[in-house]
């Protein structure tokens, strides 16, 4: 077939139609000089720089030319092509996409042939005829830009265009490198037909097409033809019809050209020339090509979705914490520069430990029960006791940077180093773990102190010498108790179900600051969520100190596992699209405590939901056993609620996310609140978020322990020779505590919530506000 008749008319600048001989000009002439030069030995040389002006070619010796030539290696590597990487939720559901460049590779079998034939004719009709260098397009090129002074039609074959996308790819997101790479220079040009010859040597030619569509840019941050696919007509690369793959094929000589979104008649019209390329090339019929012309564009366009802030059901902010994790574990790369290459790269399937489920009763709880317009907000983080694993972490502000629908990308949830904040004073959340040290320490569970209403801070032993109080008689130089009639001797139950400031401050005093921040480093609790160290002050048992909700959750884990504290896990699975496994970081556990010690503290803490303990109005659904920590801080600032059942951990904070609102005569979720504390605010949420998270779930129970109660105390006004007068105690008077004599557990199946409904209502929350009260430190951190 001659060139002629291959040519459409409607193209006729495209032909080898001969011309009238005409006067020649020195610029002609200097366009025969090329012609003459591309018979030569050294054609293929600089003939590849016929896509600059014919004038810019004067100067160039041959014998330099070659020498540049052969001066370039041949071990050309294509770099592993950036794609796309999916991460799925513990049930395979798709979180979101992420990715610096949208792709996904494809093989030769998933995409659709007419796609491949339609690339080829617009871009290299005879791309299967020739090698790395066309020759006969060389000439044509090489008359048109002699004849007009300047870059009317370049010659590169479709190998030399995937090598020039290869130098991109490698350019990465450096803009001067990008530009290197598409700079129109000799030098460029040399280089780029060496490597293609290379690539001639060692690849076939439907490797070769298959590499090409793989690579090239599509327009709308498509890369590759699977992405284009997805992009314009939601379909993928293998079931594309005639006039997407002609319109898909016409983009890429110039995607912003012909973007279909913003010039459809440009696109239409170039769609059309590649459908008449198709039959001048015989690959269809005149009647195809006229059934293809007549269809509209029919574009069925899905803007892009890019990262975590496409996330779905609030899981926006553990995604970004699982991207976090891929770009610190040193498991994932030695460096973090290999560490951001493989997230970068991407075409990662990542399989995550989320529980959408749970996630979906987290996200409930935390959006209804506090409105995003609110001035405060909540977090939540749930996990599996025993293996670490995150099963659920959302907050009430969405994930974003539209600061008028107040989003934000700080994931309250989680330490600063992982994407949250400094994080948020615990409270009396934390004298859980001054429990657990004094009871490793080897006091007894039957421990009681004296805990007077207020005393001065006292001098503690630290890790590295003595705390002393400077302040003594001044303000900042005491601690009180919350309630004017809370005053001691108090044991462990009863301190912890009331929360009492001074019982746990004489505890650090017995057993030193330093056995407190070591079972704190033990339980996770390596430092602050800033990332600065603990600080040995008394007030740190009051949770003075900043910590995150996965923190605290941990914590809480570790005691329903018997003591097995296990790192926070994210990730179950990477696997490569290719089928390759990506190695994780195994559990990391480890024994915090005795099987004992923990069983005393969840024996302890089941008395705090129970009748008479600050949590005691926070049962499930369900009834089952559930034991946790309220805490409140300085002006209510910031309120928790910690919290367990022997198979399911979560810690609920609630304040402003600043750290200043003091969460006084507020309405929050559209409630008003006099004042809020643990039982209060974030109490309910975690109520409403674990009645849903364990409806499914077995029902197991804790190992407890039988602790005594304490004798009563005596009544000063009770007479010489009567009886004791009525304990005031507490939940701990003989009977009616959390344990019974003689009982192994703390509960009878389920928790004894009736016990409560024999209380005047008006009675029972003015009781519930006196006790919690106990819960906020008076010092702030």
């Amino acid at each position: 077939m001659s060139p002629k008749s291959r040519i459409p008319a409607s193209d006729p600048g495209d032909t080898w139609v001969p011309r009238p001989r005409r006067r020649e000009t020195p610029l002609g002439m200097v366009g025969h000089g090329l012609k003459f030069l591309g018979y030569s030995t050294l054609a293929g040389v600089l003939l590849a720089g016929v896509a600059l002006p014919a004038a810019g070619a004067l100067g160039l010796g041959a014998k330099s030319g070659a020498e540049s030539f052969e001066s370039i290696p041949d071990d050309f590597k294509t770099p592993p092509l950036t794609q796309a990487t999916q991460i799925y939720d513990a049930k395979g559901g798709l979180i979101a996409k992420v990715y610096e460049r949208d792709r996904t590779v494809l093989p030769a079998d998933q995409m659709a042939p007419l796609i491949r034939q339609a690339q080829v004719d617009i871009e290299d009709a005879r791309f299967y005829e020739h090698g790395a260098v066309d020759l006969k397009g060389v000439l044509r090129a090489i008359t048109k830009n002699a004849e007009s002074g300047a870059t009317v039609q370049g010659a590169s074959t479709l190998t030399q265009q995937y090598v020039k996308n290869v130098n991109v790819e490698k350019a990465g997101d450096d803009p001067q490198a990008v530009l290197d790479a598409q700079r129109k220079t000799l030098g460029r040009k040399i280089e780029e037909l060496r490597y293609a010859i290379k690539l001639e040597e060692d690849l076939t030619k439907d490797q070769i097409l298959t590499n090409y569509l793989n690579i090239t840019f599509y327009g709308h941050q498509a890369y590759g033809i699977q992405a284009a696919a997805q992009r314009y007509f939601s379909k993928d690369a293998k079931d594309l019809n005639l006039p997407e793959a002609a319109m898909l094929a016409g983009l890429v000589q110039n995607p912003s050209q012909y973007d279909p979104k913003l010039h459809p008649v440009a696109a239409q019209k170039r769609r059309d020339t590649v459908i008449d390329k198709m039959v001048e090339n015989k690959h269809i019929t005149a009647e195809q090509a006229r059934e293809a012309k007549a269809v509209p564009l029919g574009l069925k366009y899905k803007e892009p979705q890019n990262g975590c802030i496409t996330a779905n059901a609030g899981m926006g902010f553990f995604c970004d914490y699982v991207r976090h994790v891929v770009k610190q574990d040193p498991v994932f790369g030695k460096t973090a520069a290999e560490r951001k290459k493989l997230w970068d790269q991407g075409g990662l399937n990542v399989y995550t430990t989320l529980d959408p489920d749970k996630q979906a009763a987290a996200q409930e709880a935390v959006t209804k029960k506090v409105f995003v317009t609110d001035p405060v907000s909540a977090a939540m983080t749930m996990v599996e006791p025993g293996s670490g694993k995150i099963l659920a972490m959302t907050q009430t502000r969405p994930y974003g940077l539209d600061k008028d629908k107040n989003q934000t990308v700080v994931n309250y949830n989680v330490d600063a180093a992982m994407g949250g904040g400094n994080g948020f004073q615990p409270g009396s959340n934390f004298k859980p773990i001054v429990a657990a040290a004094a009871l490793e320490a080897g006091l007894p569970s039957t421990q009681q102190y004296p805990a007077p209403n207020r005393m001065d801070w006292p001098t503690t032993k630290t890790c590295d010498g003595t705390w002393k109080n400077l302040e003594k008689g001044k303000k900042g130089g005491s601690i009180p108790n919350e309630s004017a009639g809370e005053s001691g001797p108090y044991d462990l139950k009863q301190a912890m179900a009331l929360s009492v400031n001074t019982y746990f401050v004489q505890m650090e005093q017995e057993i030193g600051l330093c056995a407190v921040k070591q079972m704190a480093n033990k339980l996770g609790v390596a430092g602050k969520a800033s990332g600065a160290p603990l600080q040995e002050l008394p007030a740190l048992g009051l949770g003075t100190q900043e910590v995150s909700p996965l923190v605290m959750a941990n914590v809480y884990a570790t005691f329903a596992a018997r003591g097995t504290y296990c790192a926070p896990v994210a990730i179950n699975r990477i696997v490569t699209v290719d089928g390759r496994d990506v190695p994780v970081s195994p559990a990391k556990c480890s024994q915090a405590m005795s099987e004992n010690t923990a069983d005393v503290i969840n024996t302890v803490l089941l008395g705090v939901t129970e009748k008479g303990g600050t949590a005691r109005d926070l049962g499930l659904d369900d009834d089952r056993q559930i034991a946790g920590k309220t805490g409140t801080t300085d002006e209510k600032k910031s309120a928790w609620f910690s919290g367990y059942t022997a198979n399911l951990a979560a810690s609920v904070w609630l304040g402003g996310p600043a750290g200043g609102v003091p969460m006084k005569n507020i309405r929050i979720g559209g409630a008003y609140f006099p004042e809020i504390f643990g039982a209060t605010g974030p109490g309910p949420i975690w109520q409403m978020a674990m009645s849903r998270a364990v409806r499914d779930m077995p029902e197991a129970r804790f190992n407890t322990v039988y602790i005594p109660d304490p004798p009563p105390k005596k009544d000063p006004t009770a007479s010489p020779s009567g009886g004791t007068g009525s304990p005031s105690g507490g939940p701990s008077s003989p009977g009616t505590g959390p344990n019974r004599p003689g009982g192994g557990s703390s509960q009878q199946p389920g928790r004894p919530r009736n016990q409560q409904s024999q209380q005047p209502q008006q009675t029972q929350q003015a009781q519930t506000q006196q006790q919690d009260q106990q819960d906020q430190p008076t010092t702030e951190g």
